[in-house]
């Protein structure tokens, strides 16, 4: 049953982010299809989405579908301005703000209402202040809980604004396909339909003995849940990340084992910084793999103590990306990403001696006090000297997709 309560819980979610950001400031690509990254796809303008074009979608098969699109190179460092820029809107709308990506976040109002009035009211400012100060379009969902107030900004983009009231739920979210629940991929979706579930109603009336036969306990119980309604979790004001990743797209074209590692180097390199950068350590080590044929793999392996060590992670990684070798031989390799979870804050002390004469992060802090001086390509491994090694763009951290977990195999 659906429970009563306020429409008090905002998502808001910034409308096709980094091409926004590109037409943002370059007046020449405003109302033109835009694609961001070659090789491979990392975002596409709602131009472009209205013609096929799809995030991870291929280049070559980007451009067949909309040959008059303008190919740009992304700028990470202008879309994480762009993002610290629309968090300040957030902080300024409420206290309660808990970010999930680069791009989205959820905003509880419900303490502001007495001086900024009824949360629609408030998203309608929320809106119209980011145009103002960030001058990018973002679509608002309100509702009950996060779940729906997701939901309901995901059906109203591009640039829209929609309100759940809690009488009406079961109307807004039974009619959706089910792939409008949250965490349902491809592969769930797909198990699903196999049995006649097709929508949220659908779900909702087979029981939850039914799906917990067909995902396992965990995903079946989830998706009941979501199905009536449910969904418990506050927003989480200072929420810090469960993991730190970063993710490089291949492109379409053969890649050897060589030019992999090299982008395996790079993207440990950046994580294990990042982690360091923020006083953190990790123990588990996710390598993500995406395949010539769209399917994906996940592989991962947690170590024994948590730790910000370049070397040890990065031979984990290598480890894992070993593991996979055959099925990237067999299906070719377009996206690899690294990530690394089960933070904790930097101890104050060391847990682990260095006993083969010398102490490797001794050797890590002094590379970044280097890089935090002179830049970041002052100090290098020496497998990335002159060598390409692409763009890398941050891990999405919203809630994770089950279906990654399923692997390719």
């Amino acid at each position: 049953m659906f429970v009563s309560g306020r429409a008090t819980i905002l998502h808001a979610d910034l409308d096709a982010f980094y091409a926004s950001v590109e037409q943002r400031d370059d007046p020449r690509l405003q109302g033109r299809p835009v694609i961001v990254g070659g090789g491979v796809v990392l975002a596409a303008s709602y131009e472009a989405k209205r013609r096929g074009v799809r995030t991870a979608m291929g280049g070559g098969q980007a451009r067949r579908l909309c040959p008059d699109a303008v190919v740009v190179p992304p700028r990470f460092a202008a879309y994480v301005k762009a993002s610290k820029a629309v968090f300040e809107v957030f902080e300024d709308t409420t206290p309660w703000v808990e970010g999930i990506s680069i791009d989205e976040a959820f905003l509880d109002v419900s303490g502001v209402e007495r001086i900024s009035g009824p949360a629609p009211d408030i998203a309608v400012r929320l809106r119209a202040e980011v145009m103002a100060r960030v001058g990018l379009r973002i679509s608002v969902g309100v509702a009950r809980t996060k779940f729906l107030a997701k939901v309901a900004s995901a059906v109203c983009k591009p640039d829209g604004l929609l309100v759940v009231p809690p009488d009406r739920e079961r109307e807004f979210l039974h009619p959706l396909p089910v792939r409008r629940l949250w965490g349902v991929g491809e592969i769930t979706a797909t198990k699903l339909n196999d049995r006649g579930i097709r929508t949220v109603a659908d779900v909702a009336a087979v029981g939850e003995p039914v799906l917990v036969g067909l995902l396992g306990k965990a995903g079946g119980h989830h998706l009941h849940a979501l199905a009536h309604g449910l969904d418990p979790r506050p927003v989480e004001r200072g929420k810090r990340r469960r993991s730190v990743g970063a993710q490089s797209a291949l492109g379409r074209s053969h890649t050897t084992p060589a030019e992999v590692d090299t982008r395996l180097v790079a993207l440990v390199d950046r994580v294990a910084r990042r982690l360091r950068a923020g006083s953190r350590v990790g123990r588990t080590v996710t390598l993500r793999l995406r395949f010539g044929d769209f399917t994906r793999a996940t592989r991962s392996h947690t170590l024994p103590q948590a730790t910000a060590d370049t070397a040890l992670f990065l031979l984990t990684a290598r480890t894992l990306l070993a593991a996979a070798q055959p099925l990237i031989e067999e299906r070719g390799i377009t996206l690899v990403g690294v990530a690394v979870s089960g933070l904790t804050d930097d101890p104050p002390v060391q847990l682990a001696l260095a006993l083969d004469g010398h102490d490797a992060s001794a050797l890590d802090v002094a590379l970044d006090r280097v890089r935090a001086a002179f830049g970041s390509t002052a100090v290098t491994r020496a497998v990335l000297l002159g060598r390409d090694h692409g763009p890398a763009a941050p891990l999405p951290h919203d809630e994770p997709d089950p279906d990654l977990d399923l692997g390719a195999d």
